[in-house]
């Protein structure tokens, strides 16, 4: 593939030119530095400052919410990856000494292969267990809320979660809450928007089966839903949530509808662009006084980068594939691995732009939008559609911040940066994933195909905003209140 040539305006060359000269060149100063490439470790002059920190300790006070993270942690759930790995749950259970299992699926779900193969397993091996189906695809506060109370009069000692990402995401909620029994919904919500208590002891075994290759939430201490009061999604984020056991069966996917397979892999694909481009873990403030508080979304780091790198090269070789053929099974096994391994990567590096405006983009739908192939009982945004829509954007925005990095992935497209000046290659990324999408077939151009128009551009800032979580990862973006809703109302603006 020739290498993509972009022909920017000259304003626009010019601000690339200075951000990129600002990035790669930083001042000495502590408070305005970059390092750069993370795998080099903090630059010298973040050390000097460090060692600045401690020498005045003893006459000034240190500002700890300003202390930059010094460690990183690796967490994610045991794997199993095969065709025909379902079959042995049950095992896994009686092996667990599980005896009453809550098992959570959705209506589709519920009728097809993966639950028969569940449902036989559990019986052979003779566990006891109760299955609740009415789990809600892009899961609301209340869908979750009616989970929650299913399980807790069941009592069960195990869950079991079959589907995609909502239903994993839904039984990982179920858990907790039946954990925590009087403990108030708010209170492990992500903060802004609930208190962000950290969940303090070990949940109930649980075992996700994907039904979808997309977000990996087998992998993950992450769960995601519409908090509907706030127009925007939210979710819960802590190790202790993550599941005891990922069975990642390729047989499982291959009932996929072709634009499921696109949404659930572009999904994909901005877990692993995000996390790869995410600020370095030892950037990130504050420092935990205690590692329980450690989040779980770091900042990229040597390890999450591996998964993250190799995710990105197979969803593009896999995904076009798998959304044109169903009977491409290869494609399909490979971006089931694909979701899991960017899964781990992002559940310990993080995510930034692309889905802390993909959350308001999904929950306001204005327009009652439902994507074509969806066959849901309500209006839909899917969530890697939402993530898709602006990351030609955001990569041309982030660009600045570590050229090399982004034309690094801009050569998993098949680009030649051989040749592409740095100031430009947040533009080639940009371009590189605005033709993937094109060629992908059936995807949005923008927000307008979504329903949205200009006059939604602030509801849309104004729900991306509390996304703390995820914006402290973003590469680029100010902390000043004002000039971050400049900055994203500019992105929303360049994604219509």
């Amino acid at each position: 593939m020739a290498a993509v040539r972009v022909a920017p305006t000259r304003a626009m060359r010019a601000m690339n030119l200075l951000r990129t000269v600002q990035y790669t060149h930083p001042p000495s100063c502590p408070c305005h530095g970059n390092p750069s490439y993370h795998q080099q470790g903090p630059s010298s002059s973040l050390v000097a400052h460090t060692k600045a920190n401690l020498q005045r300790s003893y006459a000034t006070p240190v500002d700890m919410s300003r202390q930059k993270e010094y460690a990183f942690e690796m967490a994610a759930s045991s794997i199993r990856f095969g065709a025909g790995v379902t079959k042995e749950v049950g095992m896994d259970f009686k092996n667990l000494g599980s005896k009453r299992v809550c098992v959570v699926t959705d209506k589709t779900v519920r009728g097809l292969d993966a639950m028969r193969q569940v449902e036989e397993g559990l019986n052979r091996e003779g566990i006891e267990y109760t299955v609740y189906d009415g789990c809600r695809v892009e899961p609301k506060d209340s869908s979750i809320k009616e989970a929650i109370e299913f399980a807790k009069p069941y009592a069960p000692d195990a869950f079991l979660a079959v589907g995609g990402g909502s239903v994993i995401d839904t039984a990982k909620l179920m858990n907790l809450y039946t954990c925590y029994p009087n403990a108030s919904f708010l209170d492990f919500v992500n903060a802004p928007l609930g208190k962000g208590l950290p969940i303090e002891k070990p949940l109930l075994p649980l075992i996700a089966v994907p039904t979808t290759a997309g977000t990996g939430s087998e992998t993950t201490g992450t769960a995601i839903f519409d908090l509907v009061a706030s127009r925007s999604k939210t979710g819960i984020a802590h190790r202790n949530l993550k599941p005891t056991l990922g069975i990642c069966d390729p047989l499982n996917t291959r009932t996929m509808p072709s634009a499921v397979h696109a949404s659930s892999g572009l999904d994909v694909l901005c877990h692993s662009l995000e996390s790869w481009t995410a600020i370095p873990y030892y950037e990130r403030t504050p420092r935990p006084s205690n590692p329980i508080n450690r989040p779980a979304y770091q900042g990229a780091n040597p390890i999450s980068d591996i998964f993250s790198l190799q995710a990105l090269r197979s969803t593009v070789k896999y995904l076009p594939r798998a959304v044109k053929d169903p009977e491409d099974h290869e494609a399909q096994s490979q971006m089931l691995l694909a979701a899991t391994l960017a899964g781990v990567g992002f559940g310990n590096a993080g995510v930034h732009l692309c889905h802390g405006m993909s959350y308001p983009i999904s929950s306001q739908n204005p327009s009652a939008y439902t994507h074509p192939g969806y066959t849901v009982p309500h209006t839909i945004i899917p969530h890697g559609v939402s993530v898709a829509v602006t990351a030609p954007s955001v990569f041309r925005f982030t660009g600045a911040s570590n050229p090399a990095r982004h034309l690094e992935a801009a050569a998993a497209f098949g680009v030649d940066t051989s040749q592409v000046p740095l100031e430009s290659a947040g533009e080639v990324l940009g371009e590189a994933l605005q033709k993937f999408l094109q060629d992908l077939g059936d995807q949005p151009r923008g927000l307008k195909d979504l329903g949205f128009k200009e006059s939604d551009v602030e509801a849309l800032v104004e729900g991306t905003i509390p996304q703390r979580r995820v914006l402290m990862l973003a590469p680029g973006l100010s902390e000043e209140v004002g000039e971050e809703r400049e900055v994203l109302r500019g992105l929303f603006v360049d994604s219509m």
